[in-house]
């Protein structure tokens, strides 16, 4: 299929997790992305192992937000290599990097430069907390983040102290930010001539991705986040909501009304819960009800009462579980892809299906370098 962003250029100085999932989805979009890495080492997390998975001698993080990229080896402290790298951005749509304050200037791509080669280039930049302000120079990791922008509050039950969540969300998220704007630009460079800046602090993303919770803790005065004492999956939401044992697992409850869960479970002790108001203000006393009586049977015959009556619930699923439903199997949501050398790998493809077609792409995660003679013939550097 011929994808939308066929045609368009992406010169990527970014590294890690965040921007480089932007650039992920411009290439699975169809844009060509270019990573521009340093010498010896490139982009970092090559080397970063956040697990003891080493996939061909190199990072599984590394392959898995890299893949459908090309790699152009490049030393930007030397004239020759810098002026190389200037004909490729001349040539460019979108330049994307996520360095610190400071560093672009350095390495002589800031934004003023970078629009004098190309000013209809879309420049997009992503930042730990933004370029100005007493944090500007704070490290951008997602952890440190989380825990800043207040996310930590909302996870887990009240009393165990804050909780993380398990993934790099604030990279992702913002990096789904940055492609946002990066799109936006795009669709303004090619219909008006006039490409843009575009900003995104993972500070910024984390705290928008609270907006449910910020607006509740504006409109409410200012009051703490409570947690529920025990099967806690929403700080604000009342109960039911949450996820509970049962005799061989686990299960997930959304909204519902508390008299017909009791009715639906055969729990009188939940009958008398008819108000509302009560599902909030005696929140942990229905759960600790709730939670007990679920104790008894096993989750498929709690499903087998609650879906046939529309309650909004699920199994608890670990990925091995998952992946062996029909359910999941009709997705086709695992891909496999390839390195130049022949190293394979199965990993997620893009999530947007566009005129009845996946995004598929077989092109892995490139070696450091990989392409930079073919790119300098290309582009005569």
């Amino acid at each position: 299929m011929n994808k939308p962003l066929e045609g368009i250029l992406v010169i990527d100085f970014s590294q890690y997790l965040s921007a480089p999932s932007a650039s992920l989805r411009l290439a699975d979009l169809g844009a060509r992305v270019i990573k521009i890495e340093q010498p010896n080492t490139g982009d970092l997390t090559r080397g970063l192992f956040f697990s003891n998975v080493v996939m061909n001698e190199e990072s599984s993080m590394f392959h898995a937000i890299n893949r459908n990229k090309q790699s152009y080896q490049a030393n930007m402290k030397s004239a020759v290599e810098r002026e190389k790298v200037y004909h490729l951005i001349q040539k460019a749509d979108v330049l994307i990097h996520n360095f610190r304050p400071g560093v672009v200037e350095k390495l002589g791509i800031e934004y003023k430069k970078v629009k004098e080669l190309n000013p209809e280039i879309v420049y997009a930049e992503l930042s730990g907390y933004g370029k100005e302000g007493v944090w500007k120079n704070k490290a951008g990791l997602d952890l440190l983040i989380q825990s800043l922008s207040g996310l930590t509050q909302l996870n887990g039950n009240e009393g165990a102290g804050p909780v993380p969540i398990g993934l790099a969300v604030v990279d992702i998220l913002s990096g789904a930010h940055l492609a946002q704007g990066i799109l936006a630009c795009l669709y303004r460079k090619i219909t008006k001539g006039k490409g843009g800046r575009v900003e995104v602090s993972m500070l910024e993303s984390a705290i928008e991705y609270q907006f449910e919770s910020v607006t509740a803790f504006f409109r409410d005065g200012g009051e703490p986040t409570i947690r529920a004492k025990s099967n806690s999956a929403h700080a604000y939401l009342g109960a039911p909501y949450g996820v509970y044992k049962t005799k061989n697992g686990y299960i997930a409850l959304a909204m519902g009304q508390i008299p017909f869960l009791g009715e639906l479970l055969a729990c009188q002790a939940l009958l008398k819960y008819t108000e509302v108001e009560s599902w909030f203000t005696q929140r942990d006393e229905i759960k600790d009800i709730l939670g007990d009586h679920l104790l008894t049977k096993p989750t498929e015959d709690w499903l087998a009462v609650l879906e046939p009556a529309d309650i909004w619930c699920a199994e608890v699923m670990d990925w091995k579980t998952l992946f062996d439903t029909e359910a999941f199997k009709i997705l086709q949501l695992i891909q496999e892809v390839k390195m130049s050398d022949g190293y394979s790998s199965k990993t997620t493809r893009c999530p947007i299906e566009i005129n009845d077609s996946y995004l598929l792409s077989e092109m892995g995660s490139p070696k450091l370098g990989e392409h930079t003679e073919s790119i300098s013939n290309e582009f005569a550097l």
